[in-house]
């Protein structure tokens, strides 16, 4: 049975384009359920059944697994199961009819306007580095990227005259996000007075570079972004995925229409979207209670 996940994950790579995290998440998920389902004594991929994978699911969710990545689980589990069909390695599909963990349920962890505010002020401009980081936050928090995003963009990837970005999503999918004028002095900024010095003379497109003159790391852009939220005094938890879940939160707060977030964001399916709308009603029945006379 590993051996079609191997095939399966090879066909994503190199037929479908898609990331090498994503292929990272989706071959831990599928070797789990591999391993899940041998242990019940499944000997052959054509005999697993729709209880196999609903078992496997509880036990995921029972062992502190979160909703959303559930189905992210699901979602590796249907792929798989689809190519097995594509390549007549099953006749029939068991995850059909399974349906998805409820993902609205979850609300993601976002900052206020102040809050998001006090955070981008703690770098500074004080050195190449702090210039840098400042120009980072105020990007992923201007835009709404996401961190493996941030990180392959290069030096074309930034329009001067317009002020907007391309961004290469997931899937290999383009588009256009406005970057406004904070982030976009900040990066400009950062472009031409600290990036220079790290480059030390060497040559590359990348956009945001460490001291060594190479790209940043996800593991090297989280220990900056932590260090930023201990200096805040936030009591939060801060990832980066909150700067994305607070770029969608104030734009509709601030009226914003749910379908043009959606192209910034870059999802294809605008119930992902549609989670944010949850955040603000929330938001707005907290405000409603606090300052209403019968709140």
């Amino acid at each position: 049975m590993e051996g079609f996940v191997d095939q399966y994950l090879n066909f994503l790579a190199v037929e479908k384009g898609v990331s090498r995290h994503t292929i990272d998440a989706y071959s831990r998920d599928l070797n789990k359920y591999i391993g899940f389902i041998k242990g019940r004594g499944v000997q052959s991929i054509k005999g697993i059944s729709p209880e196999d994978i609903v078992s496997f699911l509880a036990k995921v969710r029972g062992d502190g697994l979160n909703a959303r990545s559930v189905n992210r689980t699901l979602s590796a589990i249907r792929g798989f199961t689809q190519f097995l069909i594509r390549e007549r390695m099953v006749d029939e599909n068991p995850v059909v009819n399974i349906e998805r963990a409820k993902t609205w349920m979850i609300l993601p962890d976002t900052l206020s306007q102040g809050e998001m505010n006090l955070l981008l002020a703690q770098p500074g401009n004080v050195s190449p580095v702090a210039t840098r980081d400042t120009a980072m936050l105020e990007l992923m928090y201007a835009t709404g990227i996401r961190v493996s995003e941030l990180l392959s963009l290069t030096i074309n990837s930034v329009n001067w005259q317009v002020g907007y970005l391309v961004v290469m999503g997931k899937g290999g999918k383009e588009r256009i996000v406005p970057m406004g004028k904070s982030a976009y002095h900040c990066v400009r900024a950062y472009v031409d007075s600290s990036r220079p010095k790290f480059l030390k003379g060497r040559q590359t497109n990348l956009l945001f570079l460490n001291r060594a003159g190479e790209g940043l790391t996800r593991q090297g852009f989280w220990k900056i972004l932590k260090k930023y939220a201990t200096k805040s005094g936030l009591h939060k938890k801060i990832h980066p995925h909150t700067f994305r879940h607070s770029f969608a939160t104030h734009l509709l707060e601030g009226g914003a229409d749910l379908r043009s977030v959606q192209m910034m964001l870059g999802h294809s399916d605008i119930s992902t979207t549609q989670i944010y709308t949850h955040v603000t009603r929330d938001r707005l029945k907290a405000i409603h209670k606090k300052y209403h006379p019968r709140g």
